[in-house]
C-alpha cells in the first residue's frame, strides 16, 4: 500500500479482492497472490507492481469479481475502506461480489472463503441470493458461466441451516 501511495500522482481507489481481503480480514493465513484492480487506471499504478511483486516476492493480479460474474447492484457503496496511503484509498472489493465470484468458480479455497464469510457474519445468506437473483438475467454475458451449475451452487450455499 505505501508502494503505491508513493508513486500515485493523481486521486485514486485500489480494491482488494481474493485472498488478500481473506488474510487482511484473518479468515486466512496465506495468500499466493495479491489480486486488485485501480480506479481510475493509472500508469504509475501499473508500472509500481513488477517493483511491489519483487520487493514482496508475491505475484499481483489485476482481478475483481466483475472479470468474472455480472457487478452487482451497489457494490461500491458495499466496498469496505482500509486506509489511506498518498493520493491512495485501499478498499476491500466488495464481499458480496466476491462471495459470488468465488461459488462460481468452485474451488475448494474459495467455497471455504464463503463459508468464512458467512460464518464470520460479513455476508447474509439472503442477501447474497437476493443479488444473485438479481443479476441472473445477466449471466449470458459470461460466456464460460453454466447458469443452471452456478444457480445450484448458490442455492447450496445460501441455504439455511
Amino acid at each position: 500500500m505505501r508502494s503505491f501511495g508513493r508513486v500515485a500522482r493523481t486521486e485514486s481507489r485500489v480494491y482488494f479482492t481474493g485472498g488478500t481481503t481473506a488474510v487482511l480480514m484473518g479468515w486466512r493465513e496465506s495468500t499466493i497472490d495479491i489480486d486488485l484492480r485501480f480506479d481510475p487506471e493509472l500508469d504509475e499504478l501499473f508500472r509500481a507492481i513488477p517493483i511491489i511483486k519483487e520487493k514482496l516476492q508475491i505475484n499481483v493480479e489485476l482481478a475483481a469479481p466483475s472479470d468474472f460474474i455480472p457487478q452487482l447492484p451497489g457494490w461500491h457503496d458495499r466496498c469496505q475502506y482500509i486506509g489511506r496511503e498518498g493520493k491512495v484509498s485501499f478498499f476491500h472489493y466488495d464481499l458480496y461480489s466476491q462471495a459470488l465470484a468465488k461459488i462460481e468458480r468452485g474451488h475448494d479455497h474459495d467455497l471455504l472463503d464463503v463459508t468464512a464469510m458467512i460464518k464470520e457474519n460479513l455476508v447474509d445468506r439472503h442477501k447474497l441470493l437476493d443479488l444473485f437473483e438479481r443479476i441472473k438475467p445477466d449471466l449470458y454475458k459470461y460466456p464460460a458461466i453454466d447458469p443452471p451449475s452456478f444457480t445450484k451452487a448458490v442455492n447450496l450455499i445460501t441455504e439455511i441451516r
